[in-house]
């Protein structure tokens, strides 16, 4: 009899425990930035808490250096729910959440601590939110740094000096035009495709922070960074509509928690 209970108790764990399992997200989610890169240390910090904090739960695994396609793919698979979570810039976010092209504006932001203040306010909130119709939760927002114009070509010292530069650009229509205004003649192309191009002179030069023009050897290809700051634009811990909506409320709290100490952790490396 005594054996009969040890067997039904130990039964009816397994089942608990196969529920569970099954139960269980495994989530998987984007990043453009190589290893040690302050995104992907934040990002890595973000799984291993989401997959500890809800013990299980949820479990999480981010693949770097943009191995499962270019950002607008990206996007659209998180949409989709084909992917779970990401790192978007929201550069490219414009043509498909509206909302978020007043980020794209040039010389918006005075400063990266006005970024921050303006983003972790009612303002980043009512662009999450614009977010979340299109598929996408917001639940933390990354630093970027300023973007600035460098080539293959020459200096940078005037706006004169952009006309007739063939310039990558993220793919917004707003990009396209600022640098047209400049004289230049901008060309939407994936971050990955970028090195080659300038290689090649498919373009003259790009436009990005600093820490990416160095981290992906961009300098060996263009000579001349000129520091014009024209952009400031933030980049988020985004979740896909369906995986946010399958969490327990409980769950959800974990997340944009771990979202949030994220997102401290990357700026804090980015100052650095």
């Amino acid at each position: 009899m005594k054996f009969d209970r040890l067997l039904g108790a130990a039964c009816a764990a397994a089942l608990i425990a196969s529920a569970t399992a099954a139960n269980a997200a495994d989530w998987r989610g984007w990043n453009i930035h190589p290893d040690g890169y302050p995104n992907t240390v934040a990002l890595e910090q973000f799984v291993a808490d989401v997959t500890e904090k809800t013990e299980g739960r949820v479990t999480a695994t981010v693949f770097n250096n943009g191995v499962l396609g270019s950002q607008p793919d990206a996007i659209e698979q998180t949409r989709s729910g084909a992917l779970d979570f990401a790192n978007f810039s929201l550069g490219p976010m414009g043509p498909i959440v509206p909302a978020t092209n007043v980020l794209s504006l040039p010389f918006l932001f005075t400063g990266e601590d006005q970024m921050h203040m303006v983003m972790d306010g009612e303002i980043g909130q009512e662009l999450s939110d614009a977010m979340s119709e299109y598929g996408l939760v917001g639940l933390a927002w990354f630093d970027a740094g300023s973007r600035s114009f460098y080539n293959s070509v020459k200096p940078i010292n005037t706006p004169a000096d952009v006309e007739g530069m063939k310039i990558r650009v993220m793919n917004n229509d707003l990009y396209v035009d600022m640098v047209g205004e400049l004289g230049g003649n901008a060309t939407p192309m994936a971050f990955a495709e970028v090195f080659q191009s300038l290689q090649t002179g498919v373009i003259d030069g790009a436009e990005n922070n600093y820490p990416s023009f160095e981290s992906t050897n961009h300098f060996e290809v263009a000579g001349y960074y000129s520091v014009t700051e024209h952009l400031i634009i933030p980049e988020c811990i985004c979740v896909s509509t369906a995986a946010w909506d399958a969490l327990s409320d409980g769950d959800k709290e974990i997340v944009k928690t771990a979202a949030i100490n994220a997102a401290n952790t990357q700026r804090e490396l980015w100052a650095d």
